[in-house]
């Protein structure tokens, strides 16, 4: 007779086992369980077709997380309907070197976080997978440029990140803003004065006055063209005349100037000899006037030769007054 089977040992079995089983799937296929993704926040304006519960989160083109949860509050007070869209962020994919050297991710850390990535421009936007699928994706970028719109509605006590109109959301917006501009425009008024303009124009080209007004213009054209014309025919010659008067006033000119040219290197060369010779007259001037300075030779030889003559005068004077002199002497 075979030994019935105690309950609490294939109870503890089971429980062995299934606690092995969830170890397992932990370990093997659920490693997400033991990270400590930082969960944000975004409320878009528009619609969300076409974003599921896993999407992915970029950053700059980069996947940094999931979308983790979509949902709809609204506000029964004033009609409004939000829509919160939680994404998580894996910490290993985006490292924060603050949190590393401060340690922890808080709620407070997480708000002091989500208010350096608001001030740097961190903005979510949706931005299309596929055009074939038509699915979405968060995408995280800085948008400088773009207002910070926050809802400030407390949704699980998770920090909020603004966002900003899709591409497609925006052209509709300027669109729409371009039409609401054109409907407040006084159409009616603007043609009625249009076509107001037009009847007038239209008696005015067919009054008698405008015919009249167009003859006479046409009639002084045909004048203005043949005095022109008759211009022509007189100015012709003349220009001819005046074009040969140039021509052989310049081959007379180039003439000129080939006989010129032997006559002014003639004259050039003339000049350089006197200047030659005046420069030697200069040079026997200075030389002469050295030789008769009081205090050279030729000085000193020419006044003993006139003290010498006028003794010889005085000599000569003497003996016409008294010829006996040379005979009985003095």
């Amino acid at each position: 007779m075979s030994k019935q089977a105690n309950p609490l040992a294939i109870g503890a079995f089971l429980v062995g086992a299934l606690i092995l089983l969830t170890a397992g799937v932990m370990i093997f296929g659920g490693s997400d369980f033991f990270k400590d993704k930082k969960r944000f926040v975004i409320f878009f304006d528009s619609a969300l077709n076409g974003l599921n519960v896993g999407a992915p989160v970029k950053l700059q083109g980069v996947q940094i997380g999931n979308v983790n949860e979509i949902s709809l509050v609204m506000d029964s007070a004033t009609g409004r309907i939000f829509k919160p869209v939680v994404i998580e962020i894996d910490p290993a994919l985006l490292q924060d070197l603050s949190v590393q050297q401060s340690g922890g991710h808080s709620k407070k850390q997480r708000m002091q976080d989500a208010q350096r990535m608001i001030d740097a421009g961190l903005k979510g936007r949706l931005e299309t997978q596929s055009l074939l699928t038509g699915l979405l994706y968060v995408d995280l970028n800085f948008y400088s440029d773009k207002p910070i719109n926050l809802v400030k509605l407390d949704y699980k006590n998770l920090p909020e990140l603004p966002s900003v109109p899709t591409t497609v959301d925006e052209i509709r917006n300027t669109a729409d803003e371009i039409f609401n501009r054109v409907r407040q425009l006084p159409l009616e008024a603007i043609t009625k004065n249009m076509a107001d303009t037009l009847n007038s124009m239209h008696g005015l080209l067919e009054s008698d006055d405008t015919k009249k007004s167009m003859a006479a213009l046409a009639k002084s054209l045909q004048e203005t063209q043949r005095l022109m014309s008759s211009l022509n025919d007189q100015i012709g010659p003349l220009m001819v005349n005046a074009n040969s008067a140039l021509t052989e006033t310049r081959t007379t000119l180039q003439d000129f100037n080939k006989e010129l040219l032997p006559v002014l290197r003639a004259a050039e060369q003339s000049l350089n000899a006197a200047t030659k010779m005046m420069e030697g007259s200069q040079n026997a001037l200075t030389a002469v006037e050295t030789m008769a300075a009081p205090d050279a030779q030729l000085g000193q030889t020419l006044v003993e030769m006139r003290n010498a003559a006028r003794s010889l005068k005085d000599l000569t004077e003497s003996l016409e007054r008294r010829p006996e002199s040379l005979i009985y002497g003095k």
